[in-house]
C-alpha cells in the first residue's frame, strides 16, 4: 500500500490532518496561519529596512555624496529589475544590494576616501577591496545574502574585466549586472566636486557604447525600454526610498 506523505503547518508545524490551505505553493492548517506568517514576513521586512537605510545614513556621515548615489541607483535598478523578476523578495533583495553597494567603503582610510586629487596606485589597491569588505559585512546578517552577492559582485563586468573576481556573463547576479548599468548612469549625470554632471544622452551614449563588453545586453536592452522614466527620475535626482510593491 503507498503511504501518503505527512503535511505540516508552515506557520505552526501542526500536522494537518485535513486537507490543507494553501497559498503561494505552501501549506497552512488554515488562513490564520498563513495571515500570521505575512504579518512575520511583513515585520521581518521593516527590520532589514531600517538596517540597511541605517547602514547608509553611517557612511553618509563620512561620505555625503556616496549616502546620496546609493539612495538613487537602489531606486533606479528596481526600474530595470522589475522587467525580468515579480518575486518581492527578490525585488527587495536587489534594493538592499544596491543601496548597500559601497558599504565596505567604512573600511576605507579617509585619507584615501577623502581625498581631493587623484589617487596613487597603492591607494588605488586600497580602494578596490571595497566589495568583499562589504561582502564580509553584509554575508553576516541573516536574510540578506543575495544583497550581499549584489555587493560583492558590483565592480564585476560582463566580459571579465572588472574585480575582484574577474567573473563574466552569467556568472555575475542579475542585480549586479543590472546594477553596472544604472550606477554608470548615476556616476556621468551626477556632479563631483571637480566637474558638472554630463547629459542623460552622454550617459546614454556611454552606455550603449559599452553593450557586450562592459554590460550585459539584456541590462542594455531593459535600460533602453525604460528610458522615458529613467530620464525623468535622473532629472529629479530621485533620493526617495524605494518600495519594491
Amino acid at each position: 500500500m503507498k503511504k501518503h506523505s505527512k503535511t505540516f503547518c508552515q506557520h505552526c508545524g501542526k500536522l494537518i490532518a485535513k486537507q490543507p490551505y494553501v497559498s503561494m505553493g505552501k501549506t497552512y492548517c488554515s488562513e490564520h496561519c498563513q495571515l500570521k506568517t505575512n504579518d512575520v514576513c511583513a515585520g521581518r521586512n521593516e527590520m532589514f529596512n531600517l538596517l540597511v537605510e541605517t547602514l547608509v545614513d553611517a557612511l553618509d556621515l563620512r561620505e555625503h555624496e556616496t549616502g546620496l548615489h546609493s539612495k538613487r541607483v537602489a531606486c533606479h535598478t528596481l526600474v530595470l529589475a522589475r522587467r525580468f523578476i515579480s518575486d518581492m523578495d527578490r525585488l527587495q533583495q536587489i534594493y538592499w544590494g544596491a543601496l548597500l553597494h559601497d558599504i565596505g567603503k567604512i573600511g576605507v582610510p579617509d585619507a584615501i576616501l577623502l581625498k581631493p586629487g587623484p589617487l596613487t596606485a597603492s591607494e588605488w589597491n586600497e580602494l578596490r577591496m571595497h566589495p568583499e569588505r562589504g561582502y564580509q559585512l553584509i554575508s553576516q546578517i541573516p536574510g540578506l545574502t543575495e544583497a550581499a552577492d549584489i555587493i560583492l559582485c558590483h565592480e564585476e563586468r560582463y566580459d571579465g574585466e572588472g574585480y575582484p573576481r574577474g567573473l563574466q556573463g552569467d556568472q555575475i547576479p542579475l542585480g549586479a549586472r543590472l546594477f553596472m548599468v544604472i550606477d554608470t548612469l548615476d556616476a556621468i549625470t551626477s556632479d563631483r566636486a571637480y566637474r558638472k554632471g554630463a547629459s542623460f544622452d552622454v550617459a546614454k551614449a556611454e552606455i550603449l557604447d559599452m553593450k557586450g563588453s562592459q554590460f550585459d545586453p539584456e541590462a542594455v536592452d531593459a535600460f533602453s525600454a525604460e528610458e522615458e522614466i529613467l530620464r525623468e527620475m535622473v532629472a529629479v535626482k530621485c533620493q526617495r526610498a524605494f518600495s519594491v510593491l
